[in-house]
């Protein structure tokens, strides 16, 4: 069950937007370092080992974990093993704002999914608010010439970051079913874990395919160990655990609406670190994006 939005719910959900700026500013900055695909299975079996002291009853033969393998499956696949890798894919080719602003369109993904899927009745102002948003993407994509949009070439890091914003709707969605056995969706660690164990067969299957398939390589050092360190401890175990708990506290379609501050932290942090300064189109883009949701999420 959800409830209403409170001072309380709000601070929990403003650490992950700050975290997932941060995941794809570091993303962008190891990108020489690190192949994308092998970056997300090393982020989350590092997280693994860290939760590990918490919640390793988990893996015991008789927990509740194994009856419930069906759902922790898909949770793993579509939160750990692709939307992450699919981050860092785009930001092979892209950059960390355009990433997050495309990104920033998931409340509209949210309310069709929902309605397609989960039996959500979608409003006409709903479907306004999703124009808004969406030509706010398309402007991110024609790079802010609307001419451009009949002869559009997709750079393959837009292509990635929709295909994760999708993985990431149907996530959060999933998330606000309680479907999960009560000893572990009342412990954050043991419900994380559930999903890690699944998720990093996911992520190390298509990290074993990356290896085989391109010339992977990894220069190991301090940058990439800092880096590492951080995208475990912050954008997957306390990011994860924020947006769980406010997807639960007052639903996927409300929770979304923070993850359009992304873009907002990733340009910061991307002027200070990357010096790739916002354009024009960046800012007419964001507005449009969160003027959709704004419109969508008013009753």
């Amino acid at each position: 069950m959800t409830s209403g939005l409170n001072f309380r719910t709000a601070l929990l959900l403003l650490v992950p937007p700050l975290l997932w700026a941060g995941n794809a500013v570091v993303g962008r900055l190891v990108h020489d370092l690190v192949p994308p695909i092998t970056l997300n299975f090393l982020r989350w079996a590092l997280a693994f080992v860290i939760l590990l002291p918490l919640a390793g009853w988990l893996l015991r033969p008789g927990s509740s974990l194994w009856s419930s393998w069906k759902r922790f499956a898909v949770l793993g696949l579509l939160g750990v093993g692709c939307y992450n890798a699919l981050q860092y894919l785009a930001l092979q080719t892209s950059t960390p704002l355009n990433v997050t602003l495309v990104a920033s369109s998931t409340p509209v993904w949210m309310l069709a999914i929902g309605a397609l899927w989960f039996g959500q009745r979608v409003s006409r102002r709903q479907m306004l608010g999703a124009v808004l948003s969406l030509a706010g993407v398309l402007l991110v994509l024609s790079r802010g010439q609307w001419a451009l949009l009949a002869q559009i070439r997709l750079v393959p890091g837009d292509v990635y970051v929709l295909l994760a914003t999708l993985a990431w709707a149907f996530y959060s969605w999933m998330l606000s079913q309680p479907k999960d056995p009560p000893e572990i969706r009342k412990d954050w660690a043991a419900f994380l874990m559930a999903q890690m164990v699944f998720g990093l067969g996911w992520s190390g299957l298509f990290a074993a395919g990356e290896w085989a398939l391109t010339d992977a390589r990894i220069v190991w050092g301090w940058p990439l160990a800092a880096a590492l360190l951080f995208v475990a401890i912050g954008p997957a175990i306390l990011a994860y655990r924020c947006w769980g708990v406010g997807v639960q506290r007052v639903g996927p379609n409300i929770a979304g609406f923070f993850s359009n501050l992304t873009p907002l932290f990733a340009a910061l942090m991307s002027a200070a670190f990357l010096g790739e300064l916002p354009q024009l189109y960046h800012g007419i883009a964001f507005v449009l994006i969160v003027g959709g949701i704004v419109v969508s999420s008013r009753r």
